[in-house]
C-alpha cells in the first residue's frame, strides 16, 4: 500500500484476517473532545457563582446586617432539618438580586457568639432584617414562601424584636460574650484532656481554682471602687459605751437593775414635790408673820 493511501485515509488497510480497518482523519477527533471541555469550563464559573449567592455571616462582619434588607438562616451541619432546608435556601438565594435582598446563613457551631446574640434556641432559625429591625420568620420553609414573604412585604405584619433584646443591646452583647467564654472554656478543656493528657477531674480542678481566684480578685476590685466612690464616715461615740446587750441568761439581773432605776426615779420625784411644797408654804408663813407683827406692837 502506498503512503498516499495512508495519508488520505479514504482507503482501507488490509488485515491478516482479511478484514479492513477504516482510517479516521486526525482533525476529526478535536471537535468531540473540545466541545465537552468548553462546556465544562463555561459552566464551572456559573456553578461557582450560584453557590456564592448565600453569604456567610460571622462575629466579625455581623454588623453588615444593620444596613439594607436581609434574610438570615441559623443552622448547624449536624441538624437534619437544616440539611433539608439547604436546597430551598440556595434556590431562594438565586432570587436575591431580583428581590433586592441579601440571603445569608450562620453556622452556630462556628459562631457561638452570634448564637447567643440572637438567642437561638431551635434549629433552623430564620430572621428577617430591614434597616436594623429584626423579625423572626415562622412561616413555611419553601422557596416560594420565602419569595412571597419578601416581595409582598409580609414581614410588616410581624412585631419586630424589642430593642432590649436586639443584637445591638448591652444585654445581648453580654450574652454573646458569655457564649464565647463558654466556647473558650470548652476548647481549653479539650486541650487539657486531649493534648496535655490531664484527667477529666484535673481539668475541672483547674477551672474551679481559676473561678475562685477570679472571684476573689473581682471582689477586691469592687471593694476598692466602693471605698473610693463612697468613703465610710466616722461613727459618733455612743453615749453609754459600757452598756452591752445582755444574754438571755442574765435577764433577771437586768430586771433588778431596771427596778432599782425606777425606784430611784420615784424617790427623786418625791423629793422634788417636797421641795415645791416647802417653797409654797414659805410665802404664807411670811405673810402671817407680817400681819401678826403690827398687832403685837399695838397691844404693847
Amino acid at each position: 500500500m502506498s503512503r498516499s493511501t495512508l495519508r488520505s485515509g479514504s482507503e482501507a488497510l488490509p488485515r491478516g484476517g482479511g478484514g479492513t480497518v477504516a482510517m479516521v482523519p486526525p482533525g476529526s477527533l478535536v471537535v468531540p473532545v473540545a466541545v465537552p471541555l468548553l462546556l465544562l469550563l463555561w459552566g464551572a464559573p456559573w456553578t461557582y457563582g450560584r453557590r456564592s449567592d448565600v453569604r456567610i455571616v460571622t462575629d466579625e462582619n455581623w454588623k453588615e446586617l444593620l444596613a439594607g434588607e436581609w434574610m438570615i438562616e441559623f443552622y448547624a451541619p449536624w441538624c437534619p432539618a437544616c440539611q433539608n432546608l439547604q436546597p430551598e435556601w440556595e434556590s431562594f438565594a438565586e432570587w436575591g438580586e431580583d428581590l433586592e435582598v441579601n440571603v445569608a446563613k450562620v453556622d452556630v457551631t462556628e459562631q457561638p457568639g452570634l448564637s447567643g446574640r440572637f438567642i437561638i434556641t431551635a434549629l433552623p432559625t430564620i430572621y428577617h432584617c430591614k434597616d436594623g429591625e429584626f423579625r423572626r420568620y415562622q412561616g413555611p420553609r419553601t422557596k416560594k414562601d420565602f419569595i412571597n414573604f419578601v416581595s409582598e412585604k409580609e414581614w410588616k405584619s410581624i412585631e419586630p424584636v424589642s430593642s432590649w433584646f436586639g443584637p445591638r443591646s448591652v444585654l445581648m452583647s453580654s450574652m454573646s460574650a458569655l457564649f464565647q467564654l463558654s466556647m473558650w472554656i470548652r476548647t481549653c478543656h479539650n486541650y487539657f484532656v486531649e493534648d496535655i493528657g490531664l484527667p477529666v477531674w484535673g481539668s475541672y480542678t483547674v477551672f474551679a481554682l481559676a473561678t475562685l481566684l477570679s472571684g476573689l480578685f473581682l471582689g477586691l476590685c469592687m471593694i476598692f471602687v466602693a471605698d473610693v466612690l463612697c468613703p465610710s464616715k466616722r461613727r459618733r461615740p455612743q453615749p453609754y459605751p459600757f452598756k452591752k446587750l445582755l444574754p438571755e441568761s442574765s435577764q433577771p439581773l437586768k430586771k433588778v437593775e431596771e427596778d432599782q432605776e425606777a425606784d430611784e426615779e420615784d424617790v427623786s420625784e418625791e423629793e422634788a414635790e417636797r421641795k415645791e411644797g416647802t417653797n409654797k408654804d414659805f410665802p404664807q408663813n411670811a405673810i402671817r408673820q407680817r400681819s401678826v407683827g403690827p398687832l403685837a406692837a399695838d397691844k404693847s
